[in-house]
């Protein structure tokens, strides 16, 4: 038989008739989208019946099924056809000649065709070797012929579905991530395929085989809408180009913009972005949840032979901040937690999610998102340290920022961000949208807490350095006003304000300069300390342009960049040292030092005492809110050996965190004798309940005179936790600062902050035999910045190489 034989129209229902009505169906600018993709399967359906009609006369027990997309009834103007014949193994020279009735007539109008003939079993023996068969049989549509033939393939298809599930679905997800690996994500490319990439078509119709398991289903809101979002995209790539394409091209993005009635190519492409984020978060929720149940029925059975039958042991549930537990390997609310009376939550769990390297619960965030109540402005200073803790994570920052960004938190926090949200980056060297490159940017800037003196700063700097990219004109001059808003918002000092908005105006600066103008021309150098300002902004914005380079592609930095910009620093730091300001004056003490430090000298004892610090203040807080959350915390210690160690000790034994502290000696008045340490710490439980003062108190006497063993006490406790995979710190640093004080060397630790940290600094500064005359400790978030005026023991300053010494002892002491 030949092609044209089996081309012959039959009925009106031929090829002639069928190409006609496609053609106007596919011009017809009055219908689009979902209702013409099911108007094309239909009139698909009507002429394959009438071909299969035409060649079936007398011939039974045989079907013709749709699978794949067409099978769901969404056909795209240049989509292939998937159909499979599905026959009972009975006149086999019958079904052959029907096969070509069909297939001719297709192949005769240039239409794609992926085609099968088998029998039931045949079909399913495929499918259980080919997980691709597999997936689109889960949608295969009677479209003609025996429909017992094909309503008794689809049960027993996804009845092996459902019974393989837990063999296959592990496969199919290690499928998918190869294909990720390969195509890269749909949400950052600037010429995605729409179909393969990660967060595509592809994907979204795995979801939907998931879903058929009925081990997991995907969080649903949203999701429909951004599938038929992609296939619109589709459908006006297919018919602006006239190819079978799902590569979104530079070249066509302009036209397929025009034919979908939107602005522009970037309009285009940010609704794809949206779109494909939809898909790739409902996808890492999803395959958690697979995991989960999958990890679970494998436990199972051990747990009924352990517990004779018995009911499902609740799960274990771990504190890791107020309000935030874990559970199951996710990160979700306490049981007592309350987001609609707690407004900083979201940044707490946000922030313990991403320092513990977990993910957030989709349940967790939708219950925050759903109740979540706006922070006061300036804001309190524990959500400003929450958010720079997540800031400060690392690589986990990314997922748990994704998952706050799926139910709209972040642009709750920042409304400033829904500007920069999906938008793309036309630059060859930008691998990111934007907010993706904020993210890495500050994902980056985690790495070089160490090198700075204000890690807070730079966290912040790096989240917002682009933020200006969702205006019109400079973004970086647009930057610098929007930054002044936020940051005071958040609750930055006038001080911190002008140094974060200078960074994002200047953060172009240095590499610029760099590589543009003559280092050796002084008015270079000149007019870039003059931009900069002072030696503090000049270390922050070193540090945020190498962070920025790095976050933007590996053709942004090399060796040959960092050494240019780094001569140029070097160049600027010698400038700006010829200012130095003078040396703050130590204030006077208050009424109640005073008196807390003769009493300390008439008892020979520590004495302190505890202030109650509520954020938000205490007359805004709902009824049955949890108890304060920090304390100022005032000591006052007859002058000895070992008090700094004693003191972090005893509060890291009882879950305390240090967010500041003060250490210095005081002055008595005239007519009390003795020496006196006064400490001014500021403190909060790490979770439950505050410590009674008379028990802090107790134990740090007992710390005092030897008799409380602290360290075994720590060394127990961590023991008795199994480790987490937590964020991966960068190491500690120690550095000497000799010019920084004529009456004390200087040394500073930068190092991420943990329980006991301060005590094992303390002690490691008694046991090289210098005493700590006064200690500025700060933790910006998760990192420890912590200066320590030390002298040898008759209060000198300590000399050059021995300064060198202590600060190389104690980082080996922090790193070991």
């Amino acid at each position: 038989m030949t092609s044209t034989d089996v081309s012959k129209d039959a009925e009106g229902s031929g090829p002639s008739g069928y190409a006609a009505a496609r053609l106007r169906l596919l011009t017809e600018e009055a219908r689009s989208g979902p209702p013409r993709r099911a108007a094309l399967a239909e009139l698909t359906d009507e002429w394959l019946t009438g071909l299969f009609a035409a060649g079936a006369e007398g011939l039974r027990g045989v079907s013709l099924v749709a699978v794949g997309g067409y099978g769901r009834g969404e056909l795209s103007p240049r989509s292939d056809l998937d159909l499979l014949l599905l026959h009972d193994g009975g006149d086999s020279k019958a079904v052959a000649a029907l096969a070509d009735r069909i297939w001719y007539p297709v192949w005769d109008l240039g239409l794609a065709l992926d085609h099968s003939v088998r029998t039931p079993a045949e079909a399913r023996r495929t499918a259980g070797e080919d997980l691709k068969v597999q997936l689109g049989l889960l949608d295969a549509r009677h479209i003609a012929g025996d429909l017992g033939l094909t309503a008794g393939l689809r049960t027993s298809v996804l009845a092996d579905w459902r019974n393989q599930a837990p063999k296959r679905l592990p496969e199919l997800q290690d499928l998918s991530a190869e294909r990720a690996e390969r195509q890269g994500e749909l949400q950052y490319l600037l010429e995605p395929d729409l179909k393969e990439a990660r967060g595509g078509l592809r994907d979204a119709t795995i979801l939907r085989a998931v879903a058929a398991s009925w081990l997991a289903d995907a969080p649903r809101e949203g999701l429909d809408d951004a599938r038929r979002r992609l296939l619109d995209v589709r459908d006006a790539l297919h018919l602006t180009t006239g190819r079978a394409t799902d590569r979104l091209s530079l070249q066509e993005q302009d036209q397929v913009a025009a034919e979908l009635g939107l602005l522009d190519a970037d309009t285009l492409l940010r609704q794809v972005y949206e779109a494909a984020r939809v898909i790739s978060y409902a996808s890492d929720v999803t395959w958690r949840e697979v995991g989960r149940v999958l990890r679970a029925r494998a436990v199972r059975p051990r747990l009924r032979a352990m517990l004779g039958g018995g009911a499902k042991p609740p799960a274990e549930r771990s504190p890791l901040a107020e309000g935030v537990v874990e559970q199951d390997g996710e990160v979700v609310l306490a049981r007592a937690a309350r987001p609609e009376r707690d407004p900083v939550l979201p940044l707490r769990a946000a922030a313990a999610a991403a320092q513990a390297g977990l993910p957030l619960s989709l349940h967790a965030v939708r219950r925050m998102a759903a109740n979540v109540r706006p922070l006061p402005t300036p804001w309190p200073a524990e959500a400003r340290e929450q958010l720079v803790t997540l800031l400060g994570s690392g690589r986990p920052t990314v997922e748990v920022w994704e998952a706050l960004e799926a139910e709209g938190l972040i642009t709750h926090f920042l409304p400033d961000w829904e500007r920069v949200r999906c938008r793309p980056q036309r630059n060859a060297v930008h691998i990111w949208t934007v907010d993706r490159h904020l993210i890495e940017t500050a994902v980056r800037a985690s790495e070089f807490t160490r090198r700075v003196h204000r890690p807070d700063l730079l966290l912040v700097a790096a989240l917002l350095h682009d933020i200006g990219k969702g205006w019109p004109g400079d973004h970086s001059v647009a930057g610098e006003i929007i930054v002044k808003d936020v940051a005071a918002r958040i609750g930055f000092d006038r001080d911190d304000v002008t140094v974060l908005s200078t960074l994002v105006r200047r953060h172009l600066l240095l590499v610029e300069t760099a590589t543009r103008r003559d280092l050796e021309d002084p008015a270079t150098v000149r007019s870039v300390a003059e931009a900069v300002g002072s030696q503090g902004t000049l270390e922050l914005l070193h540090a945020l342009t190498e962070a920025d380079a790095l976050a933007t592609g590996p053709a942004a930095w090399s060796s040959w960049r960092g050494s240019l910009v780094a001569d140029l620093v070097k160049r600027v730091g010698a400038v700006l040292a010829g200012d130095d300001p003078a040396e703050p004056e130590a204030a006077a003490p208050t009424a109640e030092q005073e008196r807390l430090a003769i009493e300390a000298i008439a008892t020979g004892s520590p004495v302190l005492a505890l202030r109650a610090q509520t954020e938000p203040p205490a007359e805004e807080q709902a009824p049955g809110d949890p108890e304060p959350l920090g304390v100022e915390l005032l000591i006052a210690v007859p002058d000895q050996p070992g008090v700094l160690p004693a003191v972090a000790g005893v509060l890291a034994m009882h879950r305390l965190t240090v967010r500041t502290a003060e250490l210095s000696a005081l002055d008595l008045p005239d007519g009390v004798e003795g020496a006196v340490l006064l400490l001014n710490w500021r403190v909060a439980a790490e979770y439950g309940s505050l410590p009674q003062a008379a028990r802090l108190r107790a134990d740090l006497v007992r710390a005092l005179d030897g008799s409380l063993d602290i360290a075994g006490r720590l060394a127990e406790r961590d023991a008795a936790y199994p480790r987490r995979r937590g964020v991966v710190a960068p190491p500690p640093r120690v550095t000497v600062h000799p010019a920084a004080s004529r009456l004390a060397t200087v040394i500073e630790v930068r190092a991420q902050d943990a329980p006991g940290l301060l005590f094992r600094i303390g002690r490691a500064l008694e046991d090289e035999g210098v005493r700590v005359r006064s200690a500025h400790v700060s933790t910006p978030g998760a990192n420890a910045v912590d200066a320590f005026y030390v002298t040898g023991p008759e209060g000198a300053p300590l000399p050059g190489e021995e300064a060198a010494a202590v600060a190389r002892k104690l980082e080996e002491t922090l790193r070991g």
